[in-house]
Formats: structure tokens, C-alpha cells, sequence
């Protein structure tokens, strides 16, 4: 994943701090109940988001507890864990694996292989049992990767639409009545994530003649887009009746998804 679905910690009450961390801490351990030890190196910020989202939006059974972690072991940890960390601990290493395939296929990585064969049973377990998610997964890297190979540097929307609809259809655990709204939220971030992804390559990429779709584009209509996406992000979250974790995804909304953003173009400022 790529990581910049996150809180603005800075910002955040302790009380909400320590339950974020305590439902990152869910992912971790669902990672690992679920599917194995090693996955949980695949442990993501933007999968605890979906969690936090729908575990606030859906009346489902959390359980609290306390734990050592090995990775932390002098101190006792807080875990909440629920159904929806499951969906998100199945969704972070779904996207994981494909990833992996991607690095293997475009730069024969061999640590991203052996990821692959480590993992494989475990992703054939979740496209058996999210068949819907799996294929969005599946025609996205496709799609994507015909995109990327045309190289359209005028069609702006085309590969940020791509992750769009994907992620749309990985926020979307059940059909009911808020799966459109969940649905076009999963497109709307997903195409901030792919616009915010090309932002951070957009230098290497410059010196290296590689495919960005930001790559004529100014920095005041970068920072529109953005803008553009996270509003209709926030749009849908607030028509969502989310009944816990408000404040945490209103800080991760409106602040987290912009500590990435803010910190590069102060860097390129500094640059220039």
C-alpha cells in the first residue's frame, strides 16, 4: 500500500491516539491469526483506515484487549479487533500480493517473488472468498499496466480512474444501503492516492523518462486536484451515519491525508 491514509498525530487527542493505535495493533494481530507471522510486514496505514471506517460505520462485535507485544514487549498494548479487521487484514494482504506480482513482473525483484510464493496459498483463501474484490484487483493491474505501457500523458484521469474504481470496490465489505456511498468514497481516495503516488515520483520520474501523468502538469493544478478528490472523499464520509471513531476520520480526512503532500512540496520549495 502506499501509506498516506494516515492520522496527523500532532493533532489527534491522546484518548483517539490510543485507539487508533489499538486498532492498527487489531490489523497487525488479525494479519497474523489469519494468514501467518510474515504477514504482518504487510501491515499497513491505509488498510487501518478501513478498518476504523467500517468497524465506525457498522454495528459490528468489537472485543478490547490487552497484549506484549514481541515487537514492543515492555509494555502492554491495547488491541480492539472486530469483523471489519478481519475484511481489512484479508483486503491489506490481497493488494500486498499483487504488488509483489507488479515488482517481480517490472523489475524482477526476487524478495517480492519469494513474498509471492510465501503468500500464495493464503491470496488464493481470499479471491475464494472475496471474489468480487479479488477481480477488481485483477483488472486493475491489467488495466493499469496497459495504461502505464501507452504512456497517454494527455489523458490525466485514465490510470488515476483505474485505482479508483478498485479501491472503490475493496471499501465495499457487503452490498447494502451504503455500499454506493462507500463505493464512490473508495473511487474518489483511490484517485487521490494515485495522484499523490505520481506526485512524490514526479522527480525521479522526470530524470528517468518514465510515465507520470502529472509530468506537465503545474504544481497549483496538482494541489487542485488533490483538493478536488479529498472534497468529494469528504462529501461522502459525511453523509455516512459513522457511530464511533468520528474524530479520528475527520483528522485523518481533512489532516493526515495532506502530512505527505505538504512535506515534499516544502522540499522541492527549498529545492528551487
Amino acid at each position: 500500500m502506499f501509506g498516506y491514509i494516515t492520522t496527523n498525530h500532532m493533532e489527534l487527542k491522546i484518548k483517539d491516539y490510543v485507539t487508533y493505535q489499538a486498532c492498527y495493533c487489531g490489523l497487525c494481530q488479525r494479519l497474523k491469526k489469519n494468514h501467518g507471522q510474515r504477514a504482518r510486514l504487510v501491515l499497513s496505514f491505509d488498510m487501518t483506515f478501513v478498518a476504523i471506517l467500517l468497524n465506525g460505520l457498522y454495528d459490528t462485535e468489537k472485543t478490547t484487549t490487552m497484549i506484549r507485544c514481541p515487537f514492543h514487549p515492555l509494555k502492554k498494548k491495547q488491541v480492539i479487533t472486530s469483523a471489519m479487521s478481519d475484511y481489512a487484514a484479508d483486503m491489506n494482504l490481497l493488494l500486498a500480493y499483487y504488488n509483489w506480482e507488479d515488482d517481480w513482473i517490472d523489475d524482477r525483484s526476487l524478495k517480492s517473488r519469494l513474498f509471492m510464493l510465501l503468500q500464495k496459498r493464503e491470496c488464493q483463501k481470499i479471491a475464494k472468498k472475496y471474489p468480487r474484490q479479488h477481480q477488481s484487483v485483477l483488472d486493475y493491474m491489467k488495466k493499469l499496466a496497459e495504461c502505464e505501457k501507452k504512456g497517454d500523458q494527455d489523458n490525466l484521469d485514465e490510470a488515476a480512474n483505474l485505482t479508483g474504481e478498485m479501491l472503490g470496490e475493496i471499501l465495499v465489505p457487503k452490498e447494502d444501503e451504503w455500499s454506493d456511498v462507500l463505493r464512490r468514497m473508495g473511487f474518489y481516495l483511490g484517485k487521490f492516492i494515485y495522484y499523490m503516488d505520481a506526485y512524490d515520483d514526479l522527480e525521479e520520474d522526470k530524470k528517468n523518462g518514465t510515465y507520470n501523468p502529472l509530468l506537465s502538469v503545474s504544481q497549483e493544478v496538482i494541489e487542485e486536484i488533490l483538493k478536488m478528490m479529498m472534497a468529494n472523499v469528504s462529501e461522502c464520509f459525511e453523509y455516512l451515519p459513522i457511530i464511533e471513531y468520528e474524530e479520528i476520520l475527520r483528522n485523518i480526512l481533512y489532516s493526515g491525508v495532506w502530512l505527505k503532500y505538504n512535506t515534499i512540496k516544502k522540499e522541492r520549495q527549498k529545492e528551487e
